[in-house]
């Protein structure tokens, strides 16, 4: 278990010079993986960073009590804390992406080594952190302002796990 002097010492650490006014930065719990997370979710996304440590830690080597990456201009924090507190779905982090590709080039990264699908466009990866991949189109869809479009597309979201952007479109075309 961590304790508050701990992270309070690793605080330092992470403050962004120049930063007038505090920006929101997730902080996901591990229990003693947060550099291998962290480098794995680097991999998968093109515009992304790791921030600390830069280098990787050698094999055998002392895990770091914090780590800090940043995807998509996102900054994470990832803290190995033990496994007093697992990860569940009540965080995820969301992708709103651009067409099917995108969205199966996600999905299957995500997935990869272990992730598990849910339903209506969730996963839990190899680590535990639940996300969601949805395309623009599902807003749209099941926002429909006919209430027959919206309702067909949500009932087809329902059955899926990963989204499939032609299936919400056959329902929608459907039910008009």
């Amino acid at each position: 278990m961590i304790g508050a002097g701990a992270i309070f010492a690793y605080h330092s650490a992470f403050t962004i010079e120049g930063d007038k006014m505090p920006r929101p930065t997730p902080c996901l719990w591990f229990n003693h993986n947060a550099e291998e997370a962290a480098r794995f979710y680097c991999s998968i996304f093109d515009d992304a960073e790791m921030l600390h440590p830069a280098t990787p830690t050698p094999e055998g080597g002392h895990q770091p009590i914090m780590v800090r990456w940043r995807m998509n201009g996102q900054e994470v924090l990832g803290l190995n804390g033990g496994p007093k507190y697992p990860q569940s779905e009540s965080f995820s982090f969301f992708i709103e992406v651009n067409d099917q590709i995108e969205l199966d080039r996600y999905w299957d990264a995500l997935l990869a080594d272990g992730g598990k699908e849910s339903m209506c466009g969730w996963l839990k990866d190899r680590f535990g952190v639940s996300w969601q991949v949805i395309p623009k189109q599902l807003g749209f869809l099941v926002g429909n302002e006919n209430p027959v479009v919206a309702k067909a597309a949500t009932e087809a979201m329902f059955k899926m796990r990963k989204i499939v952007i032609a299936d919400l479109e056959a329902a929608a075309a459907s039910a008009q």
